[in-house]
């Protein structure tokens, strides 16, 4: 683990600071409703599913429409029945009948339409969260190290899981909702007016009610709704970070210290969840409420106009149509009809106003997504690449097929011709400056060089700057001054995966994948057989352990090899990096968790491992670097003394020190 590495601000244990008692408040104002991301996830939408978003939006529109004909058809219907009251069934039964089949052949056609719309929904929905998921993921992978270094990873998994979430619930509920009560709320608007202009300004005055609730009570549950889902997030990533470190929270006796911190974020995310729900849960009922007001006081005003013996007139558009004027008296059937489109006109309000909630979730949500999606990518500049090569009378000649010999390929633009310079491991740093943060340099005017096979060592105390050179020799932070050249070429030029491939990497914290253990030593070259894993296995003295599982190189690892003791796990990543057979190899603190006796094993497969290869090596047990061809004794940041054991220990200086303090560096 990186020491150097700059790491977000912690709270008492290694937390997130929680957003209440002991930490930052949340800001009083409500987050402002981004409508510009609700706009690119729709025309993502699009881009996605053109087609399908096309069907169901037509579904939509056709049941929107298909849904107020009832209320129309009440009109139809009770002037038949008006009719039919003074001259007699037969007169009207035929009309009734048709106007009866003909909603029924509509209800028929709105719920195969429903169908049909529910089906594709369901692709829809799920196939652009998976998407989505890709998206993020795919962006992820492109993203430097320092991000994961700065950033709580039970945060980064919220995105996957809370975030997206709120979109399935937008995509799948919200927008259809919304889209469906926009087209109901036009098409009633306009038959309402057609019939009453009148009864039609009662309806307004209900309407602007319900705005100024939704503006009020809505807009608060969208608020607290948006802090809930960054509550979320925070809980999240410190739950995560206590279970990856309860091992050493129990060894210290910090489970109350822990249990407080996590009231204290729990707390937080109570007190957002509480406040959303509960403006959320008084918001229908109001509603519905005003609604149902609205009704009564239609039905009450239509009774008036009714009876008003034509004091009252009714302004409407139809009336032009059948009284040749636009005022005239209100009929008994047009009151009914009005009535009953006045409480699905409300409805409709109250429907999209209920998506307040869903759509300030998803545009939190989405937010945070799109974030991860405008992050820039890892820089890579680097136009020389690592090809396999073989030698043709005296010259390197590019091929195909693996030889085990590597050479870097140098196109120059100037004349268009291209070189290649045989991968031999010649690291050289000249005078390279770094720091982590502006004004914060980590290391000063380093300089140094690892000839073709050489074993060149760090030693250090903690946050010296050891591992911080190998970081910047995989190039996964970038030098502030200086060079560093690879086999004489600088590595910027190089591009960042060649560079890497040709470089093995063994960590002191080692991490393994759900899979078989081969699948596990296969990771370090993918295209291996079995065969070369085996060797790989049986280099890092490996194989005998391996054998002894359940179901040898077939057995299942999961949980990052929890099912194996530490150093076991180190020896598979010893095989892993072995099986890719790289000419540069790294090891940082590599055998740090294996105890003595299986060092001894370890050391005799490192060694015919590190044959043949430039080699850096982080130790801070001494014993494992004593045999290198060059010791680098580092101290904030600066090279103090450079040499090998006999010389170092000759001089008597820092390192015959620590070697003859004390045989552990710390």
């Amino acid at each position: 683990m990186n020491k150097n590495r700059p790491m977000p601000p912690m709270g008492k244990s290694g937390s997130v600071p929680p957003a209440g008692k002991g930490g930052a408040m949340p800001p009083k104002g409500p987050p402002p409703m981004n409508f510009k991301v609700l706009k690119r996830l729709i025309s993502l939408l699009f881009k996605d599913y053109p087609g399908k978003i096309c069907v169901i939006f037509a579904c939509i529109i056709i049941n929107a429409i298909i849904g107020v004909t009832p209320a129309v058809y009440i009109e139809t219907i009770t002037s038949y029945i008006l009719v039919g009251l003074e001259n007699g069934w037969d007169a009207v039964k035929s009309d009734v009948l048709s106007s009866v089949l003909i909603m029924l052949c509509l209800f028929a056609v709105g719920i195969s339409l429903a169908y049909l719309q529910a089906r594709l929904m369901a692709i829809v929905t799920q196939g652009f969260l998976d998407n989505m998921r890709k998206r993020m993921f795919n962006n992820m992978q492109t993203l430097p190290v320092k991000y994961f270094d700065t950033n709580n990873h039970g945060d980064i998994m919220s995105y996957y899981t809370n975030d997206t979430d709120t979109l399935r619930q937008l995509i799948s509920q919200g927008i259809p909702s919304i889209f469906s009560a926009a087209i109901t709320i036009v098409v009633l608007l306009a038959v309402m007016i057609y019939y009453s202009v009148s009864l039609m300004v009662v309806v307004f005055i209900g309407v602007f009610a319900m705005m100024n609730v939704t503006k009020k009570v809505g807009g608060n549950s969208a608020k607290f709704f948006m802090r809930q889902q960054k509550s979320m997030a925070k809980t999240e990533g410190f739950v995560e970070e206590m279970m990856n470190g309860q091992k050493v929270i129990q060894v210290f006796c910090h489970e109350d210290e822990v249990k407080k911190e996590f009231d204290e974020v729990n707390e937080q995310l109570f007190k957002d969840a509480e406040s959303a729900n509960r403006f959320a849960n008084i918001f229908g009922p109001i509603m519905n409420n005003i609604g149902n007001i609205l009704y009564v006081l239609t039905a009450f005003v239509g009774g008036l106009l009714i009876t008003s013996d034509g004091k009252l007139l009714n302004v409407s558009l139809e009336n032009i149509f059948t009284a040749g004027s636009i005022v005239a008296p209100l009929s008994i059937a047009v009151v009914a009809s009005f009535v009953g489109m006045t409480k699905q006109f409300t409805g409709s309000v109250n429907q999209a106003s209920q998506q307040i909630n869903s759509i300030a979730m998803a545009m939190a949500g989405a937010g945070r997504i799109f974030e991860i999606l405008d992050r820039i990518p890892e820089t890579d500049n680097g136009y020389v690449s690592i090809v396999n090569c073989r030698m043709e009378n005296g010259e390197i000649v590019e091929c195909e097929e693996r030889t085990g010999m590597w050479a870097w390929k140098h196109p120059h633009s100037a004349d268009g011709t291209v070189t290649y310079t045989q991968i031999k491991g010649d690291i050289v740093l000249d005078d390279v400056d770094f720091a982590y943060e502006e004004g914060k340099p980590v290391l000063h005017n380093v300089s140094l060089y690892a000839k073709p096979g050489q074993k060149v060592a760090f030693v250090g105390a903690t946050g010296a700057g050891k591992t911080t050179i190998t970081n910047l020799i995989n190039r996964f932070y970038d030098i502030a001054d200086g060079k560093i050249r690879y086999d004489g070429i600088n590595i910027n030029k190089i591009k960042k995966a060649d560079l890497r491939k040709s470089l093995g990497v063994i960590l002191q914290d080692t991490n393994l994948f759900t899979g078989t253990v081969m699948e596990n030593i296969r990771y370090g070259k993918l295209d291996a057989t079995d065969e070369e894993c085996i060797k790989a296995a049986k280099l890092a003295n490996a194989h005998d352990f391996i054998t002894r599982l359940p179901e040898g190189y077939n057995t299942p690892l999961t949980s990052n090899g929890a099912n194996l003791s530490q150093g076991q796990r180190q020896l598979l990543s010893i095989a892993r990096a072995a099986v890719a057979d790289p000419p540069v190899m790294i090891m940082d603190e590599a055998t740090s968790s294996i105890d003595t006796r299986t060092e001894l094993l370890v050391q005799r497969g490192m060694d015919a491992l590190m044959e043949g290869r430039t080699v850096f090596v982080i130790a801070h047990r001494l014993s494992t670097v004593r045999n290198s061809d060059a010791i680098m004794v580092l101290d904030h940041g600066r090279i103090i003394e450079r040499g090998n054991h006999e010389d170092l220990i000759a001089q008597k200086g820092t390192y015959y020190s620590l070697y003859t303090g004390a045989f552990e560096l710390e």
